[in-house]
This record gives structure tokens, C-alpha cells and sequence, in this order.
């Protein structure tokens, strides 16, 4: 039987895999790569990574084209869906042609395949269909998040406080009540700019993490997120991309924004 590995490569420095991370890379003999557009640097950080840790140069891997998605379709869900089922079907496709019944296939995952990734619920839908005998493996990755957290030196919660991790888009939707800690990922369009208003809240905010294009920023959302916005512009248009997550931060007892 085919086993594919989901192994998380963190999010972009090589020295964050772990050892069970590098000893699935040792194991792949096909690694299957969908390519975004306009991040031709982040094929170049896997090639490094691959490189840097595999012992034998055995391993090869399979370029699959991304399925072009539908991001302004009013269905948000239903376009993910598509989106995933296509990336499925030619997922499944390049597994019965490139890879041995026996094979053990591999797929980098940036920061960690249980958060905000869509890698596991592909291959679910692959056996779902149950076109194809597979066996898959998940091993987990740094994430972004934790990442940020590193970089500022904060905790993610304040002491007996939940942490809300959550995307741009709900994010507009309204926090639950109650909500200090709140992790957004995800977010094309900087949503906290609609919470400036509200007094309390502190940003810590971070680009590219991991990489050598790191860049960070922290303060009162009201008073750092105009920098924070032009920052990341300008970051979008040098690279053609951008990969940030942040956290927001409001005091539980009222008197600081910082972590206890």
C-alpha cells in the first residue's frame, strides 16, 4: 500500500524542523509539491530544506499546478470545497502515476498541518472517493503562530485566559464576548483595522517569519497599525506575496496590554 507522510516544515527557517520531521524527509521517495503563483521563493526554501536534510539524493519531486480558486465567490465555503476537491482529484491522480503501489510519498507542509491547512482534509477526501489504496502519516510542524510568539517574547494568554485563534474574515464578523487573546491568521485585507477604534487593544504583529525577510511590529493597534499597513503593501509588492499572522491583545484586568 502507498503511505504519504504530511510532514511540517515549519514556517520558513530550517533550523525549526524537528527530528521527527527530518527522519520523514529521510523516508520520502516522492515528494508532491502544489505551486503557487508568484512564490517561486518558497519552492527555493523547500529545496533547502530537502537539501540540508536528506542524507541520499534518492527523492524526487512532482511540481502538481494549483487549482485556481474562486476568492470572491459569495459561497466562501463552498469555494474552498471546490477548491479542495480539485487539488484531491489531482493529488490522487499523481500518487497512481508517480508514486509505486509500495511507495512512500511525501508532502511539505508549511508551519503545521492540524492548523489552517488543507492538506489533511485532501487526503480524507481521497480515501473517501476510495479510488485509491493509501495510508497517510501526519507529523507536526512549528507554526507561525508560535513563531510570532518567539519573536515578540510573549505568551500567547494571559494567566487563566483562553487564546481565540480565528481569520480575517470572522474576525469581522465579531469576537465572542469575553475574548482578550486573539490569533488572526489568514487575513488578506488587515481586519483589525476595524477594532482601531476600540481603546485597549495592542498589536503583535509579524511578516515572513522564519525567513530571511522576517519582519515585525508591535504596540497599540491605534497608534502602530497605519506603519503595519504600509509595511505589509510594500512587502506584498516587492515580493508578490505576503504570509503574516498576528495577535491582539487587551488587558483581562484593564490596566495593561501586556502579557502577565
Amino acid at each position: 500500500m502507498r503511505t504519504l507522510l504530511v510532514i511540517g516544515i515549519g514556517a520558513g527557517d530550517p533550523d525549526q524542523l524537528t527530528i521527527e520531521a527530518v527522519n520523514a524527509l529521510n523516508a520520502v521517495e516522492v515528494f508532491f509539491v502544489f505551486d503557487k503563483e508568484n512564490a517561486a521563493d518558497l519552492s527555493e526554501v523547500r529545496r533547502q530544506i530537502c537539501r540540508r536534510y536528506i542524507r541520499d539524493d534518492r527523492y524526487r519531486m512532482v511540481q502538481l499546478a494549483d487549482p485556481r480558486r474562486d476568492r470572491t465567490a459569495a459561497d466562501y465555503s463552498g469555494a474552498v470545497r471546490n477548491w479542495r476537491d480539485a487539488r484531491a482529484g489531482d493529488l490522487a491522480a499523481a500518487l497512481e502515476t508517480e508514486l509505486g503501489p509500495d511507495g512512500i510519498g511525501g508532502i511539505l507542509v508549511w508551519g503545521d498541518p492540524a492548523l489552517y491547512d488543507g492538506t489533511i482534509r485532501i487526503i480524507e477526501t481521497i480515501l473517501e472517493q476510495g479510488a485509491l489504496e493509501l495510508d497517510y502519516r501526519v507529523i507536526p510542524g512549528i507554526s507561525s503562530v508560535q513563531v510570532l510568539a518567539a519573536r515578540h517574547r510573549i505568551p500567547l494568554n494571559q494567566v487563566a485566559s483562553p487564546v481565540h485563534i480565528t481569520t480575517g474574515r470572522r474576525l469581522r464578523e465579531g469576537l465572542p464576548a469575553g475574548v482578550d487573546d486573539v490569533v488572526v491568521m489568514l487575513d488578506a485585507g488587515l481586519a483589525c483595522t476595524e477594532l482601531r477604534a476600540d481603546p485597549g487593544w495592542h498589536i503583535y504583529w509579524g511578516a515572513y517569519l522564519g525567513t530571511k525577510d522576517e519582519a515585525l511590529a508591535a504596540g497599540p493597534l491605534d497608534e502602530v497599525i497605519d506603519e503595519i499597513s504600509r509595511t505589509r503593501r510594500l512587502l506584498r509588492e516587492r515580493h508578490g506575496w505576503i504570509m503574516d499572522t498576528y495577535l491582539l491583545r487587551r488587558a483581562s484586568d484593564g490596566r495593561s496590554s501586556a502579557a502577565d
